[in-house]
């Protein structure tokens, strides 16, 4: 995520009404009981859930934009990795009805965003379950702890933000630790268009309305699905490789805006084939961008097609960082997502550090140069150097230094490795742990085996220590 203005998570809020189902839950065997509400990330230790592991995701989705009312029935395939009394989703639209393996189940809204769910037969561990929710309401006006991550555009809207956008149109795990696959089927006025993750499983009109497919078969973060909705201008394609593209951009936009958001996103392809020498094979099936008509300010890597403010398009010019950014994140945080929140560092340092790689790869300023010019833009007892890109917390994890300071801290690690052990850590590092997560322990340990060499003080310094390093990496 690259954003212009990060705002702190709000401390309170409302969420929307959830409606109770009627269902009489068995007697429990010894071994049973209630999946834990959240899964104990440091950060946020109600996001997510515990007591099962969801494979799948099929989102049968309605959409009105005139009035930004959402209807939806998700189905949930998961495995219970305990025995099951009850389980919770993150959720906060309005649920009306709620069945397990196809029985009705008992339900209740809880907290901000947790949908509890008592299934009318314990789950015993290991088994598969399937849930369908049945739900509907305004995204745009359910506010959880004080803010949604619903963004109306001038013709529909967008689900995009992190660490949270699932909860307002798709009831989920809602942590990357639990990754699943996706099938999103979105059901819109003719006329407008409804994007989503993955490659495109037809489209099809009928009676005033127009039914878009999408598939998602890698897993895939919750917080990094993303839906579009509205009237774009649509360019579709394959790169050289075979990928199938997308690109699409507000109708409404100003032309300059969507001159400059095409040109930028038109060097998609050959950025990825950049990175793809970097980092390795690019790891999954499409690409693309959305550019919608939105006031946010900030870009972020939903899988496979990245959301893009339109701000990025409007300083008269293209801008490639932002597009070397968010598809580096393709690697670092969709491929291999982050265990904890406070891991961010593995997405944001790495995906900056990009940046100044394409710089360099450019013509441009050097990777040196860069670092340089970022260490001597705070002179020491600037409170900048206080924020810890390593454990920058929760009030705001992607505050500047982890993006900046986190990319000091890459460069570090490149000059004491060395280019070939550096490059040879990162590919490595996708081939082990993609498709799933990993912490930033993980990473120091796999750095060391690949370089034999050890980076454990330039970790302390560059991202667990307060204050400005008396030397910059390099001098």
């Amino acid at each position: 995520m690259r954003s212009s203005a990060r705002a702190a998570i709000a401390a309170a809020g409302a969420a929307g009404v959830l409606l109770s189902g009627q269902a009489v839950a068995q007697a429990a065997p010894p071994s049973a009981g209630p999946g834990a509400p959240g899964v104990g990330d440091p950060y946020y230790p109600d996001y997510g859930n515990g007591g099962y592991d969801v494979s799948h995701y099929g989102l049968k989705l309605h959409y009105q934009p005139a009035t930004d009312r959402l209807d939806g029935v998700a189905t949930v395939r998961a495995r219970a990795t305990q025995g099951l009394t009850r389980f919770n989703l993150d959720f906060g639209l309005a649920v009306s009805k709620v069945t397990v393996n196809g029985r009705a189940a008992k339900f209740r809204a809880e907290g901000q965003h947790e949908l509890v769910i008592t299934p009318p037969r314990t789950l015993r561990k290991g088994r598969h379950f399937t849930t369908v929710v049945t739900y509907g309401g305004v995204p745009s006006a359910v506010k959880i702890y004080g803010f949604t991550s619903w963004q109306r555009t001038t013709t529909g809207g967008v689900a995009a933000n992190e660490p949270e956008s699932a909860w307002w149109w798709y009831p989920s795990n809602d942590h990357p630790r639990d990754k699943a696959t996706f099938d999103v089927s979105v059901t819109v006025p003719t006329g407008h268009q409804a994007i989503s993750n993955g490659v495109s499983t037809g489209v099809r009109s009928k009676g005033g309305w127009t039914t878009y497919g999408w598939r998602e078969t890698r897993p895939q973060a919750t917080y990094l699905a993303t839906l579009a909705v509205g009237k774009f201008d649509v360019v579709k394609g394959r790169t050289p490789s075979g990928l199938p593209y997308e690109y699409a951009i507000g109708s409404d936009l100003p032309a300059d805006v969507k001159a400059n958001a095409l040109t930028s996103l038109k060097r998609t392809p050959e950025i990825l084939k950049w990175e793809s020498g970097l980092f390795g094979r690019y790891p999954f099936e499409a690409t693309g961008g959305t550019v919608p008509n939105t006031k946010a300010g900030f870009a972020i890597e939903t899988q496979t097609r990245p959301f893009y403010s339109p701000k990025f398009f409007a300083k008269g010019k293209p801008n490639y960082s932002v597009i070397v950014h968010e598809n580096a994140h393709q690697w670092f945080g969709d491929n291999v997502s982050v265990h904890n929140w406070k891991d961010i560092w593995l997405n944001e340092g790495f995906a900056t550090y990009a940046e100044w790689l394409w710089s360099e790869h450019t013509g441009q300023a050097t990777a040196q140069q860069l670092s340089d010019e970022t260490y001597n833009a705070h002179p020491a007892g600037d409170a900048w150097w206080n924020v810890l890109p390593g454990d920058p917390g929760a009030k705001d994890p992607f505050a500047d230094q982890v993006y900046d300071r986190g990319a000091i801290a890459v460069h570090a690690i490149r000059l004491r490795v060395g280019d070939r052990a550096f490059f040879q850590a990162l590919r490595t590092w996708q081939a082990a742990k993609g498709g799933g997560d990993a912490s930033v322990a993980q990473f120091v340990r796999h750095v060391e085996r690949v370089s034999g060499k050890n980076i454990g003080d330039i970790i302390k310094t560059w991202l667990y220590t307060a204050g400005r390093p008396a030397t910059a990496p390099g001098h």
